[in-house]
């Protein structure tokens, strides 16, 4: 018989209300007085190292380390989570920034962008649920969901990383 999960209310709600506060941050006027425009490199350094952590990861649980992979996959979160802090204080802050390439280059920043804002909120619950399963020792499902939730992650951090670069020439001066 399988651990009941404590956690699944918690996630539950977070899955909701983290992407619902992210989009309210759009319909908000900036608030004045406050200069955040210098986190969107950093927070994108956060998507790559992210991304970086994810395949250590993976290669850790794959050679049978499994206290590295459990304490880099808590770093991920880690990192995860100060990437969402400082989004939302870039956010509240500034104008949004909008691309101005052209052509077809538009197009694929469009289609990235897109997929990578979709499947951002889509991998909360998927870490969540994830890590979850694993704390609760629930780890054939863990393994089972991981499957799922470390190509998304990655996808996630690795495209956060490439839609930075494609608007930073956008970005105020």
């Amino acid at each position: 018989m399988e651990k009941p999960e404590p956690y699944n209310k918690l996630i539950i709600a977070l899955s909701i209300i983290v992407p619902l506060a992210v989009a309210l941050l759009f319909r908000i006027p900036p608030l004045p007085g406050y200069d955040f425009t210098f986190l969107p490199p950093i927070y994108a350094t956060l998507n790559g190292l992210t991304a970086v952590l994810l395949m250590v990861s993976y290669w850790a649980i794959k050679n049978g380390k499994r206290e590295l992979h459990e304490n880099i996959n808590k770093i991920c979160i880690g990192l995860s989570s100060a990437f969402l802090v400082m989004y939302v204080l870039y956010h509240l802050t500034s104008e949004p920034t909008p691309y101005g390439g052209e052509g077809m280059m538009r197009g694929i920043y469009f289609f990235i962008l897109i997929s990578h804002i979709s499947l951002s909120v889509v991998v909360i619950p998927f870490v969540l649920f994830t890590f979850s399963r694993a704390l609760s020792g629930n780890f054939e499902r863990h393994k089972r969901l991981a499957k799922f939730t470390f190509p998304i992650w990655l996808y996630v951090a690795v495209t956060g990383v490439i839609v930075y670069l494609m608007i930073s020439p956008y970005y105020a001066k």
